[in-house]
């Protein structure tokens, strides 16, 4: 008969693990722990103490430390915005970006309500064409069966496939030595300076509609806006944006009698077809004249019950679902940075996106191409940007949010913290690790499986009771 340490040895790491976090007279706390990071994937490991003083007397007036915690350490969340790294933080991320986007749309967050009555659009800016690719087609639709011949390369200039949103195809070059790769790669690495061109020409074509100024601009209205950038399955760039027009001071200023939504729909698509950006000069490549796409989408938002327009909600919600996507779910390259040619061979990617990932390292090792970084960026195909960035103006701060949750939670626990403006805060923490054991990572992924789970049954809940 095998003894009890022969019989766990035979399980695997896993339940092995699992056991002896559960054999822990600290188990408790540590589920805790766990829980109120929300099941967090890759939780980050601090070690230190936070003191609460008077700040004449000196008395201490709260401490904590770490040195009775399971093994002496705080988890805190990885507040990682990608659902393929962490479900939990990027599902609390998403909510963080519906508050912020919504409220610049609504309302709320120091955002007053008569926001709403502001000019408001929701506008879609593509990227231009590279080379045909394969697409989505419906119905009896096919892909590009009105195209004959081959090309210089020998391969069809057509295609008569159906193609489903799963087909490995779509997306995906005709004929990749046809595709203009380094236009794909310089157009993601100058997406910035695009969209700062276009909202320079927006406010210069509106100061010319209203009849004054360009540099009075300011003076009579401002444009506030909210972006989240998008990868198409062909690996490029779309720019999904709330635009607001406001007075002067911002969304507490109504706008001025000439600012409409036709005005700004106007505005919009003037700029978006006028603006323009050179690339460096190349004797590899030559020079790129970058621009944004044909297809373009400006269409008003919805103001209180009226029936034209996007719901404001709906609004939120799309560009919430947007920031929390990974490289794996939108063909934007990978979620981590390659550091060599070697780990483009290696990375698990389409052909298509290997080819991109090339382009960038190609060009990035030319001197004219170096402050564009786009070695640097090669797993993002170049592009450098936030996935999601707004004016300052727009609306309330990620900061401010994470710090209201943070007030909430210690509220809603019960925490006897000092409420002192007198007192001073005396911090010092150190990372000290990241991550889980097996065990606890099966164990974060239950806990975060029953969260979720509770949202859902509340959801429901208040929906019936909504409609009861």
């Amino acid at each position: 008969m095998l003894d009890r340490a022969a019989r766990l040895r035979q399980l695997p790491e896993v339940d092995q693990d699992t056991i002896r976090l559960a054999q822990d007279p600290q188990f408790a706390r540590w589920l805790e722990q766990i829980t109120a990071t929300g099941g967090c994937a890759h939780p980050i490991h601090l070690t230190g103490a936070t003191t609460v003083r008077d700040t004449h007397s000196g008395e201490i007036l709260h401490h904590y430390d770490t040195t009775t915690e399971p093994g002496e350490r705080l988890l805190v969340r990885c507040r990682n915005r990608r659902a393929t790294v962490c479900p939990p933080c990027s599902r609390l991320h998403a909510g963080d970006t519906f508050h912020l986007v919504r409220a610049g749309l609504v309302g709320g967050k120091t955002v007053p309500a008569h926001v709403r009555e502001h000019p408001r659009l929701f506008v879609t800016l593509t990227a231009p064409g590279f080379g045909p690719v394969h697409h989505i087609t419906t119905g009896t639709e096919r892909c590009r069966p009105r195209r004959a011949g081959q090309c210089e390369h020998g391969q069809p200039v057509g295609c008569s496939a159906r193609h489903t949103d799963t087909d490995p195809l779509v997306g995906q070059p005709l004929c990749p030595d046809c595709y203009d790769y380094p236009g794909h790669v310089l157009w993601h690495a100058h997406t910035g300076e695009l969209w700062a061109r276009f909202t320079r020409t927006v406010r210069r074509t509106l100061a010319s509609a209203a009849g004054i100024a360009q540099t009075r601009f300011p003076d009579h209205a401002r444009l506030s806006f909210a972006k989240v950038a998008e990868y198409q399955k062909r690996a490029a760039i779309h720019v999904h944006a709330v635009v607001r027009l406001d007075g002067p001071a911002g969304p507490h200023d109504p706008p001025p009698p000439w600012a409409t939504a036709d005005t700004l729909t106007t505005a919009v698509c003037s700029a978006a077809r006028a603006v323009t950006v050179h690339s460096p000069y190349s004797p590899a490549t030559g020079q790129h004249i970058l621009r944004w796409g044909t297809q373009l989408d400006a269409r008003p938002l919805r103001a209180f019950d009226d029936a034209d327009g996007l719901s404001d909600d709906a609004v939120a919600a799309y560009v919430a679902k947007y920031v929390t996507k990974g490289a794996a779910d939108t063909a934007a390259g990978t979620d981590y940075r390659l550091t060599s040619a070697d780990d483009i061979e290696t990375a698990v990617v389409s052909p298509h996106l290997r080819s991109l990932m090339r382009a960038c390292w190609r060009l990035g090792g030319l001197p004219e191409f170096a402050p564009l970084r786009l070695r640097e960026w090669a797993h993002t195909l170049g592009y450098r940007g936030h996935i999601l960035t707004k004016s300052r103006a727009y609306s309330t701060t990620y900061t401010t949010l994470r710090a209201e949750r943070a007030e909430h939670e210690r509220t809603a626990a019960g925490a006897d913290l000092p409420d002192d403006p007198e007192a001073v805060t005396d911090a010092n923490w150190r990372y000290i690790a990241s991550g889980h054991t097996p065990g606890a990572a099966l164990i974060a992924a239950g806990v975060a499986e029953d969260l979720s789970r509770n949202r859902e049954i509340a959801h429901e809940e208040i929906s019936r009771w909504a409609v009861d």
